[in-house]
Formats: structure tokens, sequence, C-alpha cells
């Protein structure tokens, strides 16, 4: 019977169980808490599993390679075929002593080319007794020699019906938590959680087919405000509300751009001004973030706004 060496967080192994006291319910991060066991439980890829299924029912499981976006399901699937292939008793001892280990090597896109080179060598050398599966978000960052050796499956974004049900299915699970505690009258503080409709629809929106940020955005926002709406959702993770959008989109539609070039700066704004773009262009030129030049752009103008509101006030 072959064993099982896991090079992951090992509170992957937890299983919800709601005999536990009301502090062990609440103090579990969700993300780990409602991670699937079985491959039954996985909410999409199925033509990914079945192939899978198939190479665990035959004995013959290759390396294999799971790639794609996060949250998508890639260390959730190799878990779940790693409870199918073995016992939790031969899970948790890491016995590796039998003819037959699955090792999981997690964001391996992180390696270093020679690590990744030393790890070709590995595989190699251990093929007969040993199965490897890497997983990574950038198949790019891989080595061709490792992508050669491993039958390779791409987990794309999660769709929003298949988001959906397991949503509600973790929204079901905690009320039912914070009734339990309430009925045993435990001394823990549990929030209940209440959500509607649009604050779903946010969580969506914003997760972007990643079911990781759905729970953690989730739980954060529960913990947060007593209410999950879609402003508080969005106040949570710093998004920019939906109203303050159509605002800024409703002026850039009716005000003349014209008067942005009228506006009078005083002289000392107007050369600090002028020194801040300075610097934000010498950091574009040596090859920086585009995209923190811009938000350092936006706040240049955004002190020197305030420094015009103050000297207004004050004089």
């Amino acid at each position: 019977m072959p064993h099982f060496a896991e090079m992951t967080d090992p509170r992957c192994c937890y299983e919800f169980d709601t005999s536990r006291t009301g502090a062990e319910l609440v103090q579990f991060r969700w993300v780990e808490k409602y991670r699937p066991d079985t491959l039954d439980d996985l909410i999409s890829h199925q033509d990914i599993i079945n192939t899978i299924r198939k190479f665990v029912a035959d004995d013959r499981l290759p390396h294999l390679l799971f790639y794609g976006p996060p949250g998508t399901g890639k260390t959730s699937t190799i878990l779940a075929i790693a409870k199918q292939i073995y016992s939790p008793r031969e899970i948790s001892s890491m016995v590796l002593e039998a003819s037959y280990k699955l090792v999981i090597l997690d964001e391996a896109d992180a390696m270093t080319t020679d690590a990744q080179n030393a790890l070709r060598r590995v595989i190699e050398k251990f093929t007969e007794n040993t199965r490897f599966c890497i997983i990574c978000n950038y198949l790019s960052k891989i080595i061709p020699a490792l992508q050669s050796r491993c039958m390779r499956f791409r987990f794309g974004p999660l769709t929003n019906e298949q988001i959906m049900p397991r949503l509600e299915y973790v929204i079901a699970q905690e009320q039912n938590i914070t009734q339990i505690i309430y009925n045993a009258r435990e001394n823990v503080n549990a929030t209940p959680l209440f959500l509607n409709a649009d604050g779903k629809k946010a969580l969506i929106t914003l997760a972007n087919g990643d079911m990781r940020k759905v729970l953690n955005v989730l739980q954060s926002c529960s913990m947060a405000y007593d209410n999950v709406t879609e402003d508080n959702v969005y106040l949570c993770v710093g998004h920019p509300l939906r109203k303050d959008i159509e605002n800024i989109v409703n002026w850039m539609l009716s005000n003349d751009f014209k008067t942005c070039y009228n506006i009078d700066f005083p002289s000392h704004i107007r050369i600090e001004l002028l020194d801040k773009m300075s610097d934000i262009e010498y950091r574009l030129s040596s090859g920086t973030s585009e995209k923190l030049q811009l938000s350092s752009l936006i706040a240049a103008f955004q002190v020197a706004r305030n420094m015009v509101l103050q000297e207004a006030m004050t004089q």
C-alpha cells in the first residue's frame, strides 16, 4: 500500500466537525474549514478530476503538474486524491518505507532555475517509487525539463455558477455554527452572519473566479461589519464604491476638460507639484512599476489640492 508525504500546511487535513467546541469552530480559517475532503466535493474541473480518477483506479498515477490562477482548486484536488489513495493514519504518520509515495510541491514557480534543475534529477532518480505533484500559478516559470516529465492540467478560474452554491453552503454552515454556540450558551464571541443578495454579488465580482478570495473576504467582512452588504464588501478590501465610480464617470462625461488647464495654483504649490512629478518621471525611466507611479501621480495632485484648500480656509 503506498504512503503519502505532504509538503504543505498540515491544517489542510482539518475536517469540519460540528461536535467541536464553539471556540474551535470559530477560530479556524474558513478556507481550511471548508476545503473539500473528497473528489466528489470539488465544484469544478470535472474533466480533470475524471481523468485523474482513471489513473488512480488503474494504479498508473503519473507525475502531475497543476497550473492556473490562485483559488481554483489545485491544492484541494491533489489533497483529495491523496485522501482517496491513503488512509488517515498513513497521511498523518508520513511513513516513507512503502514502494509508492506522493510528494506535493506547492508554489513551485517560486523556485529558482537551479533548484528546478536539481528537482529534475530527483524526479528521475526516484521515479520508480515516488510520484510528484507540482503546483504553480504560472506555467512559464517552470523549466521545460520539468514540464516534459509531468502530465499538465490547467485549472481555469471558477465561474459564478460554480462559486454560488459553495458560497451558499458556507453561509448556511456558519449560521448553523452561530446557532449551536448560542444554544450551548458558550462564552464565545461568535458574530451572526447576515448577507444580502448585493453582498453575494459583490463577493463573486471581486473574486474573479478565485474561491479562496471569496471565503477570505467573506470571513473578514463578517468580522468587521454586522451586515455583509455590497458597500461593506468593497470597503473591506479597499475597492472603490459603485457610487464613487459613477460620480467619477459622470464628471468625466459632463465637465469640460479645459477647466483642468485653467486651474491657478500658487507658485510654491506649483513648484512642489512639479518636483514630485519630476521624481515620478525619473522612477519611471528607471524601470519601476507604472501602476505604482500612477498612484504616486494621483497622490501628488491630491496633496496639491489639499494644500490649496487649506490655504483658502486660512485666508
